[in-house]
């Protein structure tokens, strides 16, 4: 019977000590290679919920290193309010970029660490999000093009990334130029992806274009584009619609190539050329292509500052404007703090964004930023670029 006791309460230990593995386990991953604060200083928590594993995990990545990038760089000294120092705790979360699982990050976040913001790079997170994260006195960082956002009306809401209907007539009118008004849809198939087609038909059409093929992908299940790709090229159009992430996007047009292709791309903003490059083997491979102009073409010396320091940092071949926004982004916050004299009340925090956003240390200013729009979307001063003979060329946008 002793015997019997004591295998009894080995048992019980061995079930209390794999119950505690298991919930620390659930806990938010914090960035590993984010500076934390030493004993006596003070922490601004700064939290991320996005793709960090399934088709859209390496987006989620640059939007994430961007944001390590500047917290190491921003707590090496720490920032002063007041008199007192703050350092950025970054507390990021995979949501496998499904809005559910953002929902549920950003609630737990709320209730767990007090953001003072969240970052979310995709609209169906931000849309899930949107819903409470003014009770819970949460800034939502929303890195993501959709217009849409904005008519909710969140007064705690800062909108990084451009809007997606600044492209269309840029884009348009280059492909009409250069190559024909036959178009192929074949986006991705997220809420992103649909509202980008509400965007780019109407301006394709009164610009007098048509459209040959309609369809969509799902990168979460489909990984051969062969027959939607065989399909297309049945209708012979000028230019294909894509864009998603960016590595599936760079795997369809190089189905499409292998399948005889010769014809132009009009790339989505959420895919990048410079990383498609990379998977496909060359700018050469993208020939006729539009889409965001890579950041290291932009040729400041903060952009060459950053591209420089982001490769080095993280052994990336490519740094993305999608790192270099977040990157960015974390500065406006801060200097939002620092202008409002408080980490604590976010109404002060969002009313100051204007009032910070110049002093931006200048060696900061990736892409150059006039201000914050009364909807809180921030205005960034950027172009579209084109690939011509396997060389990127800038495109100012057409108003």
């Amino acid at each position: 019977m002793k015997r019997l006791k004591q295998v009894s309460l080995f048992a019980i230990l061995i079930l209390l000590v794999g119950s505690l593995v298991a919930c620390a386990g659930g806990k938010s991953k914090e960035a590993g290679s984010s500076k934390p604060a030493e004993a006596g200083e003070n922490e601004v928590v700064v939290g991320y919920s996005g793709p960090l594993s399934g088709a859209a995990a390496q987006y989620g990545v640059n939007v994430l290193n961007g944001l390590k990038m500047a917290a190491d760089e921003i707590n090496e000294t720490g920032f002063e309010i007041e008199g007192k120092t703050y350092k950025i705790k970054l507390i990021p979360m995979d949501d496998k970029y499904l809005p559910n699982e953002t929902g549920v990050n950003v609630q737990r976040m709320a209730t767990e660490n007090d953001p003072v913001a969240v970052w979310i790079p995709h609209s169906g997170g931000v849309f899930a999000s949107q819903t409470f994260n003014e009770k819970e006195n949460v800034i939502l960082m929303a890195q993501t093009s959709e217009p849409r956002m904005y008519e909710q009306g969140n007064k705690m809401m800062i909108g990084i990334s451009p809007q997606y209907n600044i492209w269309p007539k840029t884009f348009s009118k280059y492909i009409m130029e250069h190559y024909g008004k036959k178009m192929a849809l074949i986006p991705t198939n997220s809420q992103y992806g649909k509202d980008w087609l509400n965007v780019i038909e109407p301006v394709w059409e009164e610009m007098g274009g048509e459209f040959v093929f309609k369809g969509e992908i799902d990168f979460a299940k489909d990984t051969d584009y062969f027959t939607i790709m065989t399909n297309v090229l049945k209708q012979k159009p000028d230019v294909l619609f894509v864009g998603g992430p960016s590595e599936p996007t760079a795997k369809v047009v190089k189905q499409a190539q292998e399948l005889g292709y010769t014809g132009s791309y009009m790339i989505m903003d959420q895919a990048k050329m410079e990383e498609m490059s990379g998977v496909i083997g060359g700018y050469e491979h993208l020939n006729g292509s539009v889409g965001v102009l890579p950041v290291d073409q932009i040729g400041s010396e903060a952009s060459k500052l950053f591209v420089k320091n982001y490769q080095e940092k993280f052994n990336e071949k490519y740094a993305t404007a999608d790192s270099s926004l977040s990157y960015q982004g974390l500065f406006v916050l801060v200097e939002a703090m620092k202008a409002a004299k408080t980490v604590e009340d976010r109404s002060a925090i969002m009313s100051a964004v204007n009032e910070g956003i110049p002093n931006i240390p200048e060696e900061k200013a990736v892409i150059p930023l006039s201000g914050m729009s009364e909807v809180g979307s921030l205005q960034w001063e950027i172009q579209a670029g084109a690939v011509e003979d396997g060389q990127v060329i800038a495109l100012p946008l057409v108003k």
